[in-house]
């Protein structure tokens, strides 16, 4: 089912901070942003995984503008999340980690309950998606992982999340229930705004591939039998159960008469390398600003408006809201660093940008006004090179994710050596100086180090 919106223009569109956005009349797409959690970018059929099944995702890539070289600037779900809803980096948005440092209050504390609320109240400063579009006449439903209180903190006008101080409200609550339950809640979003000839938008972002990883024994029993390691069997089989819950939302959107008028956003989170010897992710994974933790396939599909196929050109999940606000006609903030990307896709146009920019954070958050406190990477990535920059931040309780036993720039050929084992820094300081100095006119923040000595 397809339907138009006759809108006035919005006051909004004229505003000096902010990017024209297209004629009000024109025909409003509904968005459907699916998000993964903790899944490597290795880790999906259309990516060529020799084990795991995706057969739902491998058809909407079919269908989409794969990028296959898609990034997350930070490798941790809150930040993460936080720069998927706003298109902010990290250091901007300033929710660098997942919680306040517990050296600052006592978690059960009174204290500490403020200091959450102070890292939730930076997503007031911003203008998000939802009320982005909420402006654009959009109805939006939050479902999965949420970390900034309520749902209507974010600007959504539906959603199933209700924050703290609800049990479990740190990063989700009933939200997480999405996937795991069935997709009722927001299959009943989508009839209600399709009733009220409404465009919608959609965050999907269920707490899958996610650990506990308890999948379903019918699935468990299949990669048990294709895998050694009972955890890694456990971790595959949660990478399909993920996939059927994104094919029953594909498909319910089908079956309304909406692909046509949809557009679909695909990316996660950041990465996961599952440990075979226990529960836990593997090093250079999650948090880490290696391949394993920052890379993600992207995918892009609206047919008829996108071109489908495989683009090889860098992309960062910043160039995602804007992306999505083009595609509604939507004002895109002018300090928005990301790109956007619909020209791109639907003219099949190539991306001239050759940088791209990421950042890593400890998972505690130790100055919630200044993110350089708890600093502990800042990355590169210019066509084929990889610059990794190591920084002195306090870690905290995830010290033994980040070893840093190398504290030397780390300078990878991705294309030769996509998974990094190889540093030839020494063999390149021009490309490592030059890179550095990116990244440096990137985000000018005080160095907390200084490296001069590219070769040694």
């Amino acid at each position: 089912m397809s339907y138009r919106l006759v809108l006035p223009l919005l006051a909004l569109c004229c505003l000096g901070a902010l990017r024209p956005c297209r004629p009000a009349e024109e025909r409003l797409p509904n968005i459907v942003f699916i998000i993964a959690d903790d899944q490597a970018w290795t880790d999906y059929g259309f990516m060529g995984h020799p084990v795991i099944e995706t057969p739902h995702l491998d058809r909407l890539a079919a269908r989409s503008a794969v990028f296959r070289r898609g990034y997350v600037p930070t490798a941790l779900c809150r930040p993460s999340l936080a720069t998927l809803v706003t298109g902010l980096y990290a250091h901007q948005h300033r929710i660098t980690g997942n919680d306040p440092s517990p050296t600052l209050a006592a978690p059960s504390s009174a204290q500490y309950a403020e200091l959450r609320e102070r890292l939730i109240s930076h997503l007031d400063d911003w203008p998000t998606a939802p009320k982005l579009l909420a402006a654009r006449g959009y109805l939006s439903h939050q479902s999965g992982k949420w970390w900034e209180g309520s749902y209507q903190r974010g600007g959504f006008t539906h959603g199933m999340t209700r924050g703290f101080p609800a049990p479990g409200g740190r990063h989700g609550d009933e939200g997480l229930k999405i996937g795991r339950e069935g997709l009722q809640p927001v299959c009943e979003f989508i009839t209600q705004a399709v009733e009220q000839q409404r465009p919608f938008f959609v965050w999907y972002a269920p707490f899958l591939p996610h650990a506990p990883h308890n999948p379903p024994e019918r699935l468990l029993a299949k990669y048990r039998q294709k895998v050694d390691s009972i955890h890694v069997a456990r971790y595959y089989a949660m990478c399909e159960w993920f996939d059927e819950t994104c094919g029953q939302l594909v498909s319910f959107v089908d079956q309304q008469g909406l692909t046509d008028n949809t557009l679909f956003v695909y990316v996660g989170d950041n990465g996961w390398i599952q440990d075979p010897d226990s529960p836990n992710y593997a090093l250079r994974s999650k948090q880490s600003p290696n391949e394993g933790g920052v890379r993600q396939p992207i995918l892009l599909s609206w047919p008829g408006v996108i071109q489908p196929g495989l683009r090889n050109e860098l992309v960062s999940s910043v160039d995602l809201v804007p992306t999505m606000l083009s595609a509604a006609g939507a004002p895109i903030p002018e300090n928005l660093p990301g790109l956007d990307l619909l020209p791109l896709v639907r003219d099949g146009r190539p991306l001239e940008r050759n940088t791209i920019f990421g950042e890593g954070f400890a998972h505690d958050i130790l100055d919630l006004d200044k993110p350089e406190a708890t600093l502990l990477y800042r990355w590169a990535i210019e066509g084929r090179w990889k610059l990794i920059l190591t920084y002195d931040g306090t870690l905290g309780r995830y010290a033994s994710t980040h070893p840093r036993t190398e504290r030397r720039p780390q300078l990878y050929d991705l294309l030769l050596d996509p998974h990094e084992e190889r540093n030839v820094a020494a063999a390149h300081p021009e490309i490592v100086q030059r890179l550095a100095d990116k990244i440096v006119r990137w985000w000018p923040v005080i160095e907390r180090q200084t490296i001069t000595q590219w070769t040694q």
